[in-house]
């Protein structure tokens, strides 16, 4: 269990001249078995996370990404030795870490809170973790330097944090973290308290510090479109449990279910109520509020458990107006709301409220009457019961998946 043990990676990492390159030839892989973790509160038991697995690949960045009390930081803190695991295990490669303390797991961990002390220079700042750990100043320093050589901030290491912009603040405390030389790095939703022209600027530096460094990076986000920018893959989460841990592409263009097709798309996906008039792993026939949808089936998952289903389809896939060849409803047009380029449309009818992205300059008038047509190649069939996947249609697949998530 030695090799868990932070000085001793410092010590093997202070021996190489390109310190911050990624040619450590050792595996390193984060194994989660049935986690569960449980809390006592003053009612009982709460279930935090349950029953949670995961397989973390080598150099792979990973999002644990849902709504608020999901159980996304439970887990990551899990992973950290922060919080004990009422059962289950938690393996760096191939060997259970479960008992050993979060100071001997060789991690790296940011957090929201940027942390970084007020009364120190910058170059303490990076430089403290190496201090804890005994490594001379001579020593830590310069490793210190060199991280911050990589995060771009080499200039500001005789200030102070206050100096610093949000964005430099930040800055720091990456280099922070890349000064550890860490088995993998954890990071628990850390751009959330900047402006959005700084997250979409430490998202990058987050990235290009990841390919070059190459060990395993578990990120926890409340934020859909971060996940999306970010993953390798992504671990949807919702009371406690994994609902589906896929690439971005699987998780959009084949959610395994209704929560996962709300939670991933921004604006988020539209459903109708429906029946099956017939449906095999070539075409199908839905019956939706005296309509017909013909289609052809792109992938096909389950029998439905009956004839009632959900046809889910994105704004992105939904027409209006004058762009109309083949109209399905005819539905009051009753608020636009400008996105860049283009408009998110609510349309209102006795099929209920349904939403299409349209170009910014389409010549449509709030409160009129205008024709739908939605795309039948773009088609999610979910059972009405379970609201699991059943099929999806046409070649949805086919599209650039950043076109679809990033819009707002």
């Amino acid at each position: 269990m030695d090799r868990f043990v932070g000085p001793g990676r410092s010590a093997r990492h202070r021996q190489r001249t390109e310190r911050y390159d990624a040619e450590d030839e050792t595996m390193t892989t984060i194994s989660l078995q049935d986690i569960r973790k449980e809390f006592d509160i003053a009612s009982g038991v709460e279930v935090a996370v349950d029953g949670v697995n995961l397989e973390i690949e080598e150099g792979e960045f990973i999002t644990l990404v849902g709504p608020s009390g999901c159980g996304k930081t439970t887990t990551l803190r899990c992973i950290a030795g922060l919080e004990q695991p009422t059962s289950g295990k938690i393996l760096f490669d191939g060997e259970d870490v479960t008992p050993v303390p979060a100071e001997k797991r060789g991690l790296a961990m940011m957090f929201q809170n940027i942390a970084l002390y007020p009364h120190m220079s910058i170059i303490d700042n990076i430089a403290y973790p190496l201090k804890i750990r005994g490594v001379s100043k001579e020593e830590r320093y310069e490793e210190a330097r060199n991280a911050a050589e990589v995060m771009q901030v080499e200039d500001m290491l005789d200030k102070k944090p206050g100096d610093l912009s949000g964005g430099q603040r930040q800055r720091a405390a990456l280099a922070r973290t890349v000064v550890q030389d860490p088995f993998a790095f954890l990071m628990d939703e850390p751009l959330s308290d900047l402006d959005a022209k700084l997250q979409i600027e430490l998202r990058r530096e987050i990235l290009r510090v990841h390919k070059r460094l190459g060990r395993p990076t578990v990120y926890v986000t409340h934020d859909q479109e971060e996940a999306m920018t970010l993953s390798d893959r992504i671990a949807v989460m919702n009371d406690g449990q994994i609902e589906q841990f896929g690439t971005r592409e699987e998780v959009y263009y084949y959610p395994n279910n209704l929560f996962v097709a709300h939670f991933i798309g921004n604006p988020s996906i539209n459903t109708l109520e429906g029946e099956i008039v017939d449906l095999d792993e070539e075409t199908g026939t839905i019956r939706s509020h005296g309509k017909t949808l013909e289609f052809s089936v792109d992938q096909y998952e389950t029998d439905p458990s009956s004839d009632d289903v959900l046809v889910g389809f994105r704004p992105q896939s939904v027409s209006l107006g004058d762009r109309v060849e083949d109209p399905v409803f005819d539905l009051t047009l009753s608020f636009l709301e400008p996105i860049d380029d283009r408009a998110l449309a609510r349309l209102d009818g006795p099929e209920g409220e349904l939403r299409a992205l349209i170009p910014s300059n389409q010549p449509v008038v709030e409160g009129t009457e205008v024709p739908v047509e939605i795309d039948e190649n773009q088609l999610f069939i979910f059972d009405g019961e379970t609201k699991d996947l059943v099929a999806t249609s046409g070649a949805a697949s086919t599209k650039d998946v950043s076109e679809s998530v990033n819009v707002a």
